[in-house]
């Protein structure tokens, strides 16, 4: 669905390459976590992706077509979320009839369903400037999700929303999420979305530190009291202990802690490489 390929990019030569020779498939199917620390290139990369920012080398494939020619297959079919973004002071039902031409598979039908479930009820009539920016959020999100474009990507989803929106916001990636489309969030907020992932991606500028299902992540991966005789990846302090990210033994499944996972994969990215390279 979505091929990068030998990508370098920078904004200016004096600071380098932000990414040099960096290359990710990801496919249909999946609602991927892109995780990273600040400044490893996240936002950059979802720019590339979606074809706003042009590389030095390389290119981005979406079904074979280069993203950055923006042909109108393509534009179609990609809706991005950004972080930070401005509605215009215009009702809902005029904001849709202007946006949504360009998305042959818009569904009015699903946006009303969508807005339900984000408790927004179905008054079109009302001025987007009138709205809190969690309800703006809520309204485009809705939007974003009724385009029933292939890739939807979401660059920090859940800023800005109360802990039950958040709630509603998952329940809206599960209650969109099919074969054919394909969901990448790119978050710190990882308590958010850990339950609705079926796949993370952590990068570190150039470097893809891991990438994989969390069902692999599962079978090698045990989050947990730490044991004797245990060989932690990574251990945090808790009120009830040391915590560990332990490699998990035959038959031991526990609850993914991507914030953990993520700090493992961050300080030990060796071990990690070692521990998903090595077949089970």
């Amino acid at each position: 669905m979505l091929s990068i390929n030998n990508l370098s990019f920078s904004y200016n030569k004096r600071n380098g390459n932000l990414f040099d020779d960096f290359s990710l498939e990801l496919n249909a199917g999946n609602v991927y976590g892109l995780l990273g620390k600040n400044g490893a290139g996240k936002s950059t990369l979802i720019y590339l992706m979606t074809g706003l920012l042009t590389p030095q080398d390389g290119e981005v494939l979406m079904n074979g077509d280069n993203v950055r020619r923006r042909l109108p297959r393509t534009l179609s079919d990609v809706f991005l979320v950004p972080e930070e973004f401005e509605l215009p002071k215009m009702s809902i039902k005029k904001y849709v009839s202007i946006n949504a031409p360009f998305y042959p598979h818009f569904s009015m039908e699903d946006m009303q369903r969508y807005l339900d479930i984000f408790e927004m009820g179905t008054d079109l009539d009302v001025k987007l400037n009138a709205l809190s920016m969690g309800q703006r959020k809520k309204v485009f999100m809705a939007f974003a999700f009724a385009t029933n474009t292939s890739v939807l990507i979401m660059d920090e989803p859940t800023n800005g929303l109360d802990i039950p929106s958040k709630s509603q916001f998952r329940k809206l990636v599960t209650t969109c999420m099919n074969k054919d489309r394909l969901m990448l969030i790119s978050t710190h907020q990882v308590r958010d979305i850990s339950e609705i992932l079926d796949h993370v991606t952590i990068i570190d500028h150039s470097q893809v530190l891991l990438n994989t299902s969390m069902a692999d992540v599962t079978s090698r991966v045990a989050f947990r009291p730490l044991h004797e005789g245990d060989q932690p990846i990574f251990v945090q302090q808790s009120p009830y202990g040391a915590l560990g990210a332990v490699p998990a033994q035959p038959g031991e499944e526990t609850k993914v802690d991507l914030e953990m996972l993520f700090n493992a994969t961050l300080l030990n990215p060796e071990a990690i490489h070692n521990l998903f390279t090595t077949s089970k």
